[in-house]
């Protein structure tokens, strides 16, 4: 039996050990959906916006069809255009800049800190510089909280402040993390996250949300999504979106949060053992004193002494582990984006991550025995 467990694939992330512990939930939830047939702004939509309200402590919560969407109706709703520029860190998922290039404004990329992987505030500063010597007016910051951990928010808002910018939070691995015991929801203007089936809070499909306690723009959000849409419904003030996030889809997540603060316990016991067994070994990823990751990737960088990242891959996948790179190229070494601008000085942190990181199988359900096995498949492919 044990002979015939170590031959079994290990999963990167679980889903199908959630949908085995959710059960019939889920089935009758969705079932109420075919019941109803309403599956379009049905009332899941306006219960799940109210139940994440009451998670995250923000006031007003607009349920959008992904995490991409919930950026782009931000500076939709903000006017953002020609001329304006967004300040974005290089090392995150392309989503984050690619919605700035898709309103008509610049992103400025700037580079991370090296412990968090998060926007780095000295490069921040040296990227709204650059804007403007570009003639650009910096209009907003989106800050990532990358891999699960919080960005530095307090530090963000004081420059923010300073130089007159909106703040839009991507929240897109992290939703259910802590900053200084407040959930993320609540920092800036905007946050905006996603539920794409691999994020910590995933649905069953696209989907995602956007939190605010701005009255104003949370009803401007909700015209964007759709279409623009004023008080008549072929009465549209404004450019929009279709953007709605499907009843069925809120279904889904109405049941996966009721689980989900004890999914996050288990995502930090489960990073707890990878650090106790490999900081010694990687250079582990840590979390900022007074903050809680929701670990939406285990992050290592290997040692420079030990074997390139592709044999230790290689290795891994040998023994049934599979790993991931998040991510080869930052945003302003991809092809799309190379002609955008960069804080002065470059963004060194940046492309040095992209050459070290690789990432270990993370879920809330990755119980003991199976995360041993990758910490000694690991061990062994360190040679220790």
């Amino acid at each position: 039996m044990n002979q015939h467990l170590r031959q079994e694939p290990v999963a990167f992330i679980d889903v199908h050990a959630q949908r085995r512990r959710l059960g019939a939930s889920i089935d009758d939830a969705v079932g109420r959906v075919l019941t109803h047939c309403q599956f379009i702004n049905g009332p899941e939509v306006t219960q799940l916006e109210s139940d994440l309200a009451k998670f995250s402590g923000a006031k007003h919560v607009v349920a959008c069809a992904s995490g991409t969407d919930a950026l782009l109706m931000v500076l939709m709703a903000k006017n953002v255009g020609p001329g304006d520029a967004v300040i974005c860190p290089s090392f995150t998922f392309c989503a984050t800049g690619e919605v700035v290039a898709l309103t008509g404004a610049t992103p400025v990329f700037v580079d991370v800190d090296e412990t968090s992987f998060n926007i780095n505030i000295d490069s921040l500063k040296r990227g709204i510089a650059a804007a403007k010597k570009l003639g650009l007016k910096p209009k907003a910051v989106i800050p990532v909280d990358l891999f699960g951990q919080s960005a530095d928010h307090d530090a963000i808002a004081a420059v923010a402040a300073a130089e007159g910018l909106f703040i839009l939070d991507d929240a897109a691995q992290s939703f259910g993390a802590t900053y200084k015991g407040r959930r993320l929801g609540t920092f800036g203007l905007a946050t905006a996250t996603s539920f794409f089936p691999a994020k910590p809070l995933g649905c069953f499909g696209d989907g995602g949300a956007i939190f605010t306690d701005d009255a104003e723009l949370a009803d401007a959000l909700r015209s964007v999504r759709v279409h623009g849409q004023g008080n008549e419904k072929y009465d549209n003030v404004r450019i929009g979106l279709t953007a709605r996030l499907d009843t069925m889809q809120a279904a889904i997540l109405i049941e996966k949060l009721k689980i989900f603060e004890d999914e996050i316990v288990a995502r930090n016991v489960v990073a707890q053992r990878y650090f106790d067994a490999l900081h010694n070994l990687v250079i582990a990823p840590r979390v900022a004193d007074g903050n809680l990751s929701v670990w939406a990737q285990y992050t290592i960088r290997l040692p420079k002494d030990g074997p390139g990242r592709d044999a230790f891959a290689a290795a891994l996948k040998a023994q049934g582990i599979p790993t991931a790179i998040y991510y080869p190229k930052s945003m302003h070494q991809q092809t799309a984006y190379k002609h955008y601008p960069v804080a002065e000085g470059g963004l060194p942190v940046s492309e040095k991550l992209s050459e070290e990181v690789i990432s270990l199988p993370m879920h809330a359900y990755l119980d003991q025995p199976t995360q041993e096995r990758v910490i000694k498949a690991v061990r062994d492919a360190l040679g220790a």
